[in-house]
């Protein structure tokens, strides 16, 4: 009975002494996704000053598509993104689910399947793969690709846009 008792003792002590780190690594992803969704959030309310916040000066982002048969990358700046938010007519939302978080020290990948809706139509899904880097005042997009898909494109768990 002495020794069970050792046995459960032991990897309780074993099992308390893992729980920090995996609530310190589910606390950091959890702090990774609220940057996309901050990003998100401000696309959606044309809030310059909020992407701005969440984003480095020097971000970069590429789309990939298929028009005609044909693949179509394009690129922008953070900064053309910024300048084309305050001045865009239509309203857009983004949402995100099955998200997949890489982290290793100061880097970040999120992996995610998106849907976007222009003027509350939907537009297009894919998939976007954010980077983020740590500073000392938080994580910030450094750049990110994604796809514009616009056929086959799954059903979104979430339900229809509110």
């Amino acid at each position: 009975m002495l020794i069970g008792l050792r046995t459960i003792s032991g990897k309780l002590a074993m099992t308390l002494l893992l729980f920090p780190p995996l609530c310190e690594a589910q606390s950091e992803e959890k702090s990774v996704l609220a940057v996309v969704q901050r990003f998100f959030d401000a696309d959606a309310a044309k809030d310059v000053e909020g992407a701005r916040d969440v984003t480095f000066p020097e971000a970069c982002f590429f789309s990939v598509r298929t028009e005609d048969g044909q693949k179509v990358v394009r690129s922008f700046t953070i900064k053309d993104y910024l300048e084309d938010l305050s001045a865009r007519a239509e309203t857009v939302r983004e949402r995100m689910w099955e998200p997949t978080v890489l982290i290793h020290q100061d880097i970040a990948v999120v992996w995610t399947r998106y849907d976007f809706y222009r003027d509350g139509r939907f537009s297009n899904c894919g998939i976007d793969a954010w980077n983020l880097i740590k500073t000392p005042e938080g994580w910030k997009i450094s750049g990110g690709s994604y796809t514009v898909e616009l056929m086959d494109c799954p059903e979104n768990p979430l339900g229809p846009p509110e």
